[in-house]
């Protein structure tokens, strides 16, 4: 059984997800009947799944829920029934967490289920027919062989799903309720293979049938597997229907380790393909016919692997859907523990990232939702006297942008106010007084992310718990991209997370620094400049420039390193971020930039700190890769 644990997670996860976007759509048309369709399949086959648990609570509330959907073609359904319904999911969403964390539910499962299930309808009322539309040249062809024109009849068509047994499902016992079943037909979906290649786990025929019973009847006999199914009314034209059937695309669930291992492998021929060109260059001194056969051979190779690493990383790009699946409900719970009526909206939800993006996208998103609910939405009572509706909008919306991906939080709530932040990081400790007077409002406002800060009067379950959009900072830059503000003081705030697409490959800016060479992550550089020397002052202990009309401050990167500086009449820059302002890195010299995959740091170089990881190079060379915001902290 617990072998099947991990199984069930992933495709109970995405069952929830389902059947939450379908009660969304529901909830703008509750009479549209392919999402009540969707909705009810997925229902019924999150139910199957959790039956093969000990989960007796979770079965007992979607089979209520079923119910309510069965009766949904009888009577549209209400804001109550809709209600109730997502509340069915949350609980199970709740119960599929225990699962994974417990490996049990709690004790106070059944007294849960209880409570959701006298909040939802208990008859059931069996589906009546919907207005057929022209016939398909299937039903004829069922038709003109079996059927004598006698009696009106309704052709049926059941394409069970391939793993329809893992679901509980039994096609033939299915077919076999049909009432006034007239003429039955099995089906290959492909040629029969050899009985020794038959696989026993998998269903591989299509149900082709004949009933004098009305199409509601037929309809209500196969309400469990309907979106697998298409009945057509015969023989007039007029009174035909086809339902339409949902065909499963070819997939295959492959383990993540695996992919990541491919791409690894990708990354180590990127290595060595850069190192066939410098072979080449080499090799062109002495011998250049030699030299030019494997130039063409180099770029035959980089094509081949050009194309792998685009399949590569087209593989491991998943929508962000997923990643958010747990939000609305979250929202939920926040929102109602504090009191404040919020609607959430999320768009962009099918934009592609790359998978190990996506895993950890969800902790930083929701920690700023929190933040918003907690410190940018502001109390009922408020929002009144601003004139602003009662009921708070935080949206999540996902787009992409080049190469990257921007994921940006937005409330209407109170904005931040540049001021009291100043007076908070005084009253922390965190800036004297004239340091924080003279930021400007876009600094103050980064202040945010300064580690351990917070606006929180009190520690509640929402927020003053110690842990700050430092967090949020930190995980953005782990995954390899930056944050960014914007907000208007009694209008809202907008959080942005600018992240790459893939996570294979990290683009780098070579640096020199005397003899040594380092990798820089190009996000992390806003810019480079080459400055007069003279440009550079000297500011109490520190030094200073003025770039674009700003004072930046100005560190050396060879005696962050242990080394020391060298003079030149040039000074070379590269300009990089911390929380509240830029900061100026003094480098000897800019090299090329590249595609590099960046291997984490580990044995004697775990504990070595502004070192993020490594990658080789083409000449062999193993390039240290520099934490620029770790050395300027």
């Amino acid at each position: 059984m617990d072998d099947l644990l991990p199984h069930f997670l992933v495709e109970a996860r995405e069952l929830i997800a389902q059947a939450s976007d379908d009660f969304a759509g529901l909830a703008k048309d509750p009479t549209r009947r392919t999402t009540i369709d969707s909705a009810f399949r997925a229902i019924h086959t999150l139910k199957g799944s959790v039956a093969i648990f000990d989960m007796a609570a979770a079965v007992h509330a979607l089979h209520a829920a079923e119910d309510v959907l069965a009766r949904a073609g009888e009577r549209p359904l209400t804001a109550q029934d809709l209600t109730a319904l997502v509340a069915v999911v949350d609980q199970t969403d709740r119960w599929v967490d225990a699962m994974e964390r417990d490996g049990a539910l709690a004790s106070s499962a059944g007294s849960e289920a209880e409570a959701l299930v006298s909040r939802l309808a208990s008859d059931t009322v069996l589906l009546p027919a919907l207005d057929p539309s022209a016939p398909s040249p299937w039903a004829e062809a069922l038709a003109a062989v079996y059927g004598d024109g006698a009696e009106s009849l309704v052709a049926f068509r059941y394409a069970p799903d391939p793993e329809c047994f893992f679901r509980g499902d039994d096609p033939l016992a299915i077919v076999a309720k049909i009432p006034e079943l007239r003429a039955l037909s099995l089906l290959p979906v492909k040629a029969w293979p050899a009985l020794d290649a038959f696989e026993p786990f998998e269903c591989a025929v299509t149900i082709e049938g004949l009933s004098a019973a009305s199409p509601g009847d037929i309809r209500a006999t196969m309400r469990f597997v309907i979106d697998q199914v298409e009945i057509v009314a015969l023989p007039t034209r007029e009174e035909s229907h086809a339902l339409p059937q949902a065909r499963r695309a070819g997939s295959l669930r492959v383990e993540s380790a695996r992919i990541d291992a491919l791409a690894d492998g990708v990354g180590e021929l990127i290595v060595a393909n850069n190192a066939l060109a410098h072979l080449a260059d080499e090799i062109g001194r002495s011998d250049p016919k030699v030299a030019a056969r494997i130039r063409d051979a180099h770029g035959t190779l980089s094509r081949a692997v050009s194309d792998m690493q685009h399949a590569v990383m087209e593989v491991r790009m998943v929508t962000i859907g997923p990643t958010l699946r747990r939000l609305p409900r979250l929202v939920r719970e926040i929102s109602d523990s504090l009191g404040k009526p919020v609607t959430l909206g999320i768009t962009g939800e099918t934009t592609e990232v790359d998978k190990g993006i996506a895993d950890d996208l969800f902790e930083p998103i929701l920690h700023i939702v929190r933040n918003a609910l907690d410190h940018g939405i502001e109390p009922i009572a408020v929002r009144r006297r601003s004139g602003k509706p009662e009921t708070g909008i935080v949206t999540v919306s996902i787009r992409r942008d080049g190469d990257a991906a921007v994921v940006a939080i937005a409330d209407d709530g109170a904005g931040i106010d540049p001021v009291r932040i100043r007076d908070v990081a005084v009253a922390r400790g965190v800036l004297a007084r004239e340091v924080a007077d003279a930021l400007d409002d876009a600094q103050a406002m980064r202040l945010i992310f300064t580690p351990g800060f917070s606006t929180a009067a009190a520690v509640t379950g929402v927020s003053g718990r110690g842990v700050g959009m430092d967090a949020v900072q930190a995980a953005a830059e782990r995954l390899g991209g930056r944050v960014e503000i914007a907000s208007t003081a009694g209008q809202g705030t907008t959080i942005r997370l600018r992240l790459p697409l893939t996570a294979i490959l990290t683009r780098l800016l070579i640096v020199h620094v005397g003899a040594e060479r380092y990798g820089v992550p190009l996000d992390r550089i806003l810019e480079t400049a080459n400055i007069d020397s003279d440009r550079i002052m000297r500011v109490g202990l520190g030094r200073a420039c003025v770039l674009r009309e700003r004072t930046v401050a100005v560190l050396s990167l060879a005696e962050m390193l242990g080394g020391e500086d060298r003079l030149s009449p040039f000074t070379k820059l590269l300009v990089t971020e911390t929380a509240a302002e830029p900061i100026g890195v003094i480098v000897h010299g800019f090299g090329d930039r590249i595609d590099a995959l960046v291997r984490p740091k580990a044995g004697l170089m775990a504990n070595i700190p502004g070192v993020s990881g490594t990658t080789t190079l083409g000449d062999g060379c193993v390039l240290l890769v520099l934490d620029l915001p770790a050395l300027v902290a």
